[in-house]
């Protein structure tokens, strides 16, 4: 009897150690449901699905060595990742069947304030009700690059915060070192006019506006995309009296305004293709 024991116990002893060798070589996959999200044999609606294509990259040159980079941050049961000028997607790390994982912004714009890089805007992300998901990333000054911070301060509205050595410096989120000669010059004019008190605040705002869209570092609108394709304004008169009545007015209001440019010493280059006046009968 006591034999018959010792090979009973041998048994389940021997049972015992091969299921924990196999249980050792189990793999814990940490994210169930992002897992194969790319993956070609999919059906097309279980992938992400973008709205449109990320922006070109834009701003201080000293960014955009992270392009192409992913920096990701674990909140609860949710995991986000931020890719500098392309996306910011979440993905719920659990085990339910419909986990979400999904796109909280593509790259779109800066947000300028005083001079400054403030931010930058993700948006076109995924439904949410009658409106898309949005997201804005802050940077701040780190010792290494990281994804600090998450949270949503109104419904399908992000704010991240990213760390990186990259904005320790003073003047490394300053608008307009980025900027070109020409579109510099247009500022310093747009600077000058608002000191000799020629142009309004909201005139002045305008002109920033227009040349932080022509520099690629606001999204312009569709509107203004097509009257930017047509820079040669067209004037169509049924006389000859009033095409010259008209060609008469303009030059007037052109001397006025070189006549006014002078006075206050600002410097004046003319572009005659800019406007086109055409007499058809």
């Amino acid at each position: 009897m006591a034999a018959a024991r010792l090979l009973l116990l041998a048994a389940l002893g021997a049972a015992l150690a091969g299921l924990f060798a196999s249980a050792g070589k189990m793999k814990i996959v940490e994210e169930p449901n992002t897992f194969g999200l790319n993956n070609p044999f999919l059906p097309q609606t279980n992938r992400l699905q973008p709205k449109m294509s990320p922006s070109a990259i834009s701003g201080p040159a000293h960014l955009f060595r992270l392009a192409g980079k992913c920096f990701s941050f674990v909140e609860s049961t949710y995991k986000y990742e931020f890719c500098p000028f392309h996306n910011v997607t979440q993905h719920e790390q659990t085990f339910r069947w419909n986990a979400y994982s999904g796109i909280l912004g593509i790259w779109h714009e800066w947000e300028i304030d005083n001079n400054t890089f403030v931010g930058m805007w993700m948006r076109e992300g995924d439904s949410c009700e009658t409106k898309s998901r949005q997201t804005k990333v802050h940077l701040v000054c780190g010792k290494s690059n990281k994804l600090a911070f998450v949270s949503e301060p109104s419904t399908c509205v992000y704010s991240l915060t990213f760390e990186t050595p990259l904005v320790c410096h003073p003047h490394s989120l300053l608008v307009y070192p980025t900027l070109t000669e020409a579109l510099q010059r247009r500022w310093d004019e747009a600077e000058q006019l608002l000191y000799d008190e020629l142009i309004t605040d909201q005139g002045y705002k305008k002109t920033l506006k227009d040349i932080f869209e022509e520099a690629g570092l606001l999204k312009v609108t569709e509107e203004k995309e097509v009257e930017k394709q047509n820079k040669k304004i067209s004037l169509e008169f049924e006389t000859v009296e009033k095409c010259s009545k008209e060609y008469k007015q303009l030059s007037k209001e052109i001397k006025k305004l070189k006549d006014l440019l002078s006075q206050h010493g600002i410097a004046y280059k003319g572009n005659s293709g800019k406007y086109h006046i055409t007499c058809s009968f």
